[in-house]
């Protein structure tokens, strides 16, 4: 009995100090985890209070994601925009110096050269075909000869600059007046209204002298690009081209380009020649396209260039009815001052065709 009792003290003994030493070794695993759940109490707590920084903090750090993301759903469209922008951008110039035909750029760099020089050795006198003496008349004629012939613009100017010689003149005169000198020219009253203007102008901004750069030019009213660089190469000798209606049918039929807008025309046709050869270039063009190469019915069977045109064919082929289409102004060439060159002359001395009369 005593010693079951003494046995069984033992063992109590015994399950108390297994118990302490349980408790003991898990003690350290009741802080650690304490201790890691300490900070999510805390932020937890915070948070609870918008008050305080850290749940401002909180707040912010939830908000920017939300912001970024309508950020960039807004600015996708944007971009996506500026993208096709740069890619249209990116085609205008590749077809501007693309040949529109499936021969290379340096067949056809070689062609184009070709043709000018050619239309050089027809045309070797080839000028403006207005009249002038200075760089204003040529400017006033230049923009009258809008939707008319030179020779009719060259029938007019006498009398207008006989009576207002220069811009302060013209600048100062009475518009009705003005008008009845210009009538024959047609749309008279826009001209009128575009001349007076272009002159007061010269005389409030240019101290009555004609601007020689193409970014003044073009600011004076009734002018364009067309009509600056016919007045640059000129009048100044500044190289530039000039796209008329002439040049822009030519130019395709030639296959030159297959823009239309005359600005992209301008650049395409540059890129294939040396800036030195623009002014000239379109003097030969112009000229070929009024004597030559009509837009109805041009004289194919006529055309000293006929070999290297892949148009031919669409006008008349036949060499005798092709040499009745040819035109020229009576008395040679409206404009110049000059005997015309002998070739252009029959054997009685009357002014001839272009190419001669058989």
């Amino acid at each position: 009995m005593g010693e079951h009792a003494a046995g069984g003290s033992n063992n109590t003994g015994k399950s108390a100090k297994k118990t302490a030493a349980a408790a003991k070794k898990a003690e350290p695993v009741k802080k650690a985890a304490a201790k890691k759940a300490e900070p999510v109490k805390k932020v937890a707590a915070k948070e609870a209070d918008p008050d305080k920084p850290v749940a401002r903090k909180a707040a912010a750090k939830k908000t920017v994601p939300a912001k970024k993301a309508v950020g960039a759903k807004r600015t996708a469209p944007v971009v996506k925009k500026t993208a096709a922008v740069v890619k249209k951008t990116a085609a205008v110039e590749k077809i501007a110096v693309e040949p529109p035909t499936g021969e290379s750029r340096t067949a056809l760099v070689r062609r184009a050269r070709r043709i000018n020089r050619e239309l050089a050795e027809v045309y070797p006198y080839a000028h403006p075909e207005l009249d002038f003496e200075n760089p204003f008349q040529l400017l006033v004629a230049t923009v009258l000869s809008a939707q008319t012939t030179d020779l009719r613009v060259n029938q007019t100017t006498p009398a207008l600059f006989a009576r207002y010689p220069a811009p302060e003149d013209l600048a100062a005169a009475d518009p009705e007046e003005v008008e009845e000198i210009l009538r024959p020219c047609g749309f008279f009253r826009a001209k009128t209204k575009s001349v007076i203007g272009l002159s007061k102008a010269l005389s409030e901004e240019f101290g009555g002298e004609v601007p020689g750069r193409l970014e003044d030019l073009v600011k004076l009213p009734g002018v364009g690009r067309k009509t600056a660089f016919v007045v640059l190469g000129n009048a100044f000798g500044r190289p530039g081209i000039t796209v008329d209606t002439h040049f822009q049918r030519l130019v395709r039929r030639w296959r030159w380009t297959g823009e239309t807008d005359p600005d992209r025309i301008e650049a395409a046709v540059g890129a294939l020649f040396p800036k030195s050869e623009w002014t000239d270039l379109s003097h030969h063009v112009i000229w070929h396209g009024r004597r030559i190469c009509h837009a109805r019915k041009p004289a194919c069977g006529a055309c000293p260039i006929a070999p290297l045109c892949p148009a031919y064919g669409e006008g008349e082929t036949d060499p005798e009815k092709a040499k009745k289409l040819l035109k020229y102004e009576k008395g040679g060439f409206p404009g110049q001052r000059l005997k015309p060159p002998q070739a252009y002359l029959d054997a009685g001395g009357r002014a001839a065709p272009p190419l001669g009369a058989a």
